[in-house]
């Protein structure tokens, strides 16, 4: 597919079908507000699934779009090492302040210790606190082994949550399309994929769509419908 006709609007369907499955994401420590108030505007302009942003500036956000767009927010992280009492409190505290999407990260240690009962119980229990709204599980498959990936799709299966999410951003690496390939052959078919970190272009976009990924996790692909220098998450 020729990208620079699809910008300039042939292939019309093609793009907005991937930009309705991007979660636009700025979750960088710099962030200061005009930042996050540019990507709603993004947001909303190119029908974005939704923008997702550090947990502090949700009620702002989700008062600034009032209605127009998802709010999403990151708990545990990047590191998913925090209590499960710690996850379930900064859930709760984004749905009362307008989140309507919540993205949490495993505690990967107890993976890696086989303490397989406790990350579906923390699943179960953060997603008891969205209240209804969407949870996505973050597992960072890039510091996971082959096996630790198969068996935490087996875990997020059988759990209450929505999505199972690829990656932080903050880690080592990214997406691949080869642990959306992965996913999707282990998953339950309730079960959604969420692709994040390091897509880098429409074509990236597309391939991990066509694997099996129904969201996006990124901030360049906006960029790249904006002809703007494709950097960042």
């Amino acid at each position: 597919m020729h990208y620079i006709h699809l910008i300039k609007g042939v292939f019309f369907v093609e793009l907005q079908k991937i930009l309705s499955a991007v979660d636009h994401t700025l979750l960088t420590q710099t962030a200061t507000w005009e930042d996050i108030k540019g990507i709603c505007d993004d947001g909303m302009k190119y029908s974005t699934a939704s923008v997702c942003i550090p947990a502090s500036y949700v009620k702002q956000a989700a008062e600034y779009v009032q209605g127009k767009l998802a709010i999403c927010t990151v708990i545990g992280f990047p590191n998913g090492y925090s209590t499960t009492a710690a996850k379930v409190f900064e859930a709760a505290d984004a749905v009362k302040n307008g989140a309507s999407e919540i993205d949490m990260v495993i505690n990967i240690g107890w993976l890696k210790d086989k303490k397989y009962d406790d990350i579906l119980n923390e699943i179960n229990e953060i997603k008891a606190a969205c209240d209804g709204r969407i949870l996505k599980v973050i597992v960072e498959t890039c510091l996971l082994t082959e096996e630790e990936k198969i068996k935490i799709c087996e875990i997020v299966s059988k759990s209450d949550a929505d999505f199972i999410k690829t990656s932080t951003g903050f880690s080592t690496g990214g997406a691949t399309k080869e642990d959306i390939k992965l996913f999707a052959e282990n998953i339950d078919p309730h079960l959604k994929i969420k692709a994040a970190g390091g897509i880098k272009s429409l074509e990236d976009a597309e391939d991990f769509i066509n694997l099996g990924a129904s969201r996006l996790g990124t901030s360049r692909i906006v960029k790249i419908v904006k002809n703007e220098e494709a950097t960042g998450y």
